[in-house]
């Protein structure tokens, strides 16, 4: 008889985020169904309020803070990390603060983690991500995608959502207007969008990573946002 599975232990950094909520939520459904993943940490840059709290209790989740994400960081052992760090050039203020999120932070949590032990990871990209993009946030993603890479994970998923739908304002996260309108504006014409760039649930994102960090294929995984859509829902 093949000894039984040991937990996996899991680092999830952007649980204030869209993802990263719907992660939590996910963690707490497989709680509650008796499938518990294992020790879960979420890495916040300040404390938890009371909603992220109880979001975290319900996961069986626990939180470490760290307020810059950034450079060295010592991160307990952990076996597989999620990252789901990201923002907008317009809510962080500037390209160099954009790119502090996107690239810098992400960068060094994956570095950190793999320095903690971890075998596997899957991140949180972009729709379009190419580093060689002549379009700025395209290019800060493809050049995240790249990095991420070359820290040598054994498994690494990368997921590149199209628009994310979600309500944000619930989250006490800043309202991103121009996602808003792009949302309304295409949700009458939902099924004549392409699946590749249709908008995508939030929840389904969570889902597919999970279940890929779960699988724990060698190599690289890139999960386009139909993908993801297809897996989050099965």
């Amino acid at each position: 008889m093949p000894p039984p599975k040991q937990p996996r232990r899991l680092l999830l950094a952007g649980a204030t985020g869209l993802v990263g909520r719907a992660v939590l939520q996910c963690l707490a459904e497989q709680a509650q169904a008796g499938h518990s993943r294992g020790p879960v940490v979420a890495l916040l840059r300040r404390p938890a309020d009371a909603a992220l709290s109880a979001a975290l209790a319900h996961a069986r989740g626990e939180a470490l803070v760290h307020p810059r994400l950034s450079g060295a960081m010592a991160l307990p052992p952990t076996d597989d990390v999620l990252i789901a760090l990201g923002t907008t050039i317009a809510v962080a203020g500037s390209p160099d603060a954009f790119r502090a999120v996107d690239f810098d932070a992400v960068v060094a949590v994956a570095r950190a983690a793999r320095a903690a032990g971890a075998e596997r990871i899957a991140v949180v990209s972009a729709l379009g991500a190419d580093s060689r993009s002549s379009v700025f946030y395209n290019r800060v993603k493809g050049e995240m995608e790249a990095a991420v890479t070359a820290v040598g994970f054994p498994s690494l998923v990368i997921g590149r959502p199209s628009l994310l739908a979600g309500n944000r304002a619930a989250l006490g996260q800043p309202v991103r207007t121009g996602e808003q309108w792009a949302l309304r504006l295409m949700r009458p014409i939902q099924g004549l969008i392409p699946p590749s760039v249709r908008p995508i649930e939030a929840r389904l994102v969570a889902r597919a990573l999970l279940g890929a960090l779960d699988e724990g294929a060698p190599g690289v995984l890139v999960l386009p946002s139909a993908e993801m859509a297809r897996r989050g829902a099965g």
